[in-house]
């Protein structure tokens, strides 16, 4: 771990110097529009930072309800990301085959949500 400042903070001034200096001094098209491409990914960086292990953590254990598993949680981020790569592929074949659980429909429009407030809470607002 560093000190100030840490993963977040640099992608934020990151982002900013790009949006602020470089974007203002663009005239190619093609380069204006990877800029913005770069500073919209900078932007969720920044909120994956910020929000992500919660909701990866929310999302297994809304999937482990669902699907009836009692294990505990584990704390590892990338253990969790692996659970529910797990347990997302046991809900797709049990919707596949029929088997759907009561309560799929709420944990899959949290889920989406949740996944929108990383990749793009714009898109998130403007349906609510």
């Amino acid at each position: 771990m560093q000190d100030r400042p840490h993963a977040a903070e640099l992608a934020e001034a990151v982002r900013e110097f790009i949006e602020t200096e470089v974007l203002p001094g663009i005239d190619d098209p093609r380069l204006r529009f990877r800029t913005l491409v770069a500073a919209n990914g900078l932007g969720i960086l920044e909120r994956e930072i910020a929000l992500g292990a919660p909701l990866v953590r929310r999302e297994v254990g809304s999937l482990a309800r669902l699907l009836g598993h009692a294990d505990a949680l584990p704390d590892d981020i990338e253990e969790l990301r692996r659970r529910a790569g797990d347990l997302n592929r046991e809900l797709a074949l049990r919707i596949r085959t029929g088997d759907i659980p009561e309560g799929t429909l709420a944990h899959l429009l949290a889920t989406v949500a949740d996944k929108l407030r990383v990749a793009s809470p714009r898109y998130l607002e403007r349906y609510r």
